[in-house]
């Protein structure tokens, strides 16, 4: 098969790959249908996560079964599965807690290399969830949103407790912030401040559900989100960056008692504890455990009522892989979507 393969930062090749096989009774192969570039895989690509040796690269997946292991009992050859960029195995207490994506067994996806034509997932009872019967092809892309960072803004969402009467501010305009902002409108949000300084992000951002944008960042955005809220801050706050700015700027953005859900992959973060300890916020985030979720958001994509999609402003064949890690790396596109 073919598949992407990280060599070295800013190296990306499209290259020959092993097929996968089932190695244990309770994995699947399925045939990909699309796949795409995150936001994260820029981090090796930019030198900032370490590359080791040739490493096959995604995590964010959808397509049809091809092969199931003996054990496997709640998806079958045929179906058209989504599945979580995390590999759960959906029964431990972690997991009936809801926190799939820190299963006791998990296993992300990445190591799998999804940016290819075939894909092995352990755990396919506990991974992947079939959706009602073969979806026309203009859901796919929403579908395919839902591996990662549909569901990585929806857990944002959620962990800012944003709902009704609430007042919700996003760091981050990237796919995973945009999400965010249509969780937040989805969860009943009263207004959702995105912040942003690109013109085509922000328009995306109005269209899912933003009532404001901010286009300042640092010290400068915060003071422009206490002057729109009377001072105190907004009562839920997505941190979907992972920087120590975004950080800072969730924090302080933030009213007392209120929520900061922060799902941004933390690179040199850093919390000042006094400062922390005096804000009097509520701190929850991490890998979003996005199968927890699916269930709602598959319903809710099928049913027409979302359309997470359109983050998908750049589409290529898998072959051109590297040109879409350059456009995202160039803020050229918001996120790629590969074609099989």
């Amino acid at each position: 098969m073919r598949g992407a393969v990280m060599h070295a930062p800013g190296d990306v090749r499209v290259e020959k790959r092993e097929d996968p096989k089932i190695l244990a009774p309770s994995d699947a192969i399925i045939r990909l249908s699309a796949t795409c570039i995150c936001g994260s895989d820029l981090w090796p690509w930019r030198g900032i996560d370490k590359v080791h040796g040739p490493s096959p690269m995604g995590h964010e997946y959808v397509g049809v079964v091809e092969q199931i292991g003996s054990e496997v009992k709640t998806i079958k050859v045929g179906d058209f599965v989504v599945g979580s960029f995390f590999a759960s195995d959906n029964t431990c207490e972690i997991c009936q807690a809801g926190y799939q994506s820190r299963c006791v067994h998990a296993q992300l996806m990445g190591s799998e290399g999804a940016q290819a034509e075939l894909l092995h997932v352990p755990m396919a009872d506990g991974t992947l969830v079939a959706t009602p019967g073969m979806p026309d092809a203009d859901l796919v892309p929403s579908l395919l949103a839902a591996s990662d960072v549909l569901g990585t803004g929806w857990f944002g969402a959620v962990a800012a407790e944003a709902g009704p009467g609430k007042t919700v501010a996003v760091v981050g305009d990237g796919a995973v912030g945009l999400l965010a902002i249509l969780a937040a409108k989805q969860l009943g949000a009263e207004r959702i401040i995105a912040m942003s300084r690109h013109e085509s992000r922000q328009k995306l951002a109005l269209e899912f559900g933003a009532t404001d944008i901010i286009d300042e960042r640092g010290d400068a955005g915060v003071a422009k989100i206490k002057e729109l809220t009377g001072g105190l801050g907004a009562h839920s706050v997505v941190e979907a960056v992972g920087t120590q700015e975004s950080m800072m700027q969730a924090i302080r953005s933030t009213r007392p008692g209120g929520h900061v859900g922060y799902v941004g992959v933390s690179h040199g973060v850093e919390l000042p504890g006094e400062e922390l300890f005096f804000s009097g916020v509520h701190l929850h985030g991490g890998p979003a455990p996005v199968r927890r979720f699916l269930p709602e958001l598959i319903d809710l994509i099928w049913n027409r009522k979302i359309n997470p999609g359109k983050v998908f402003d750049l589409e290529l064949p898998l072959d051109q892989a590297a040109e879409g890690y350059k456009a995202m790396d160039e803020r050229r596109a918001i996120k790629v979507l590969l074609h099989l």
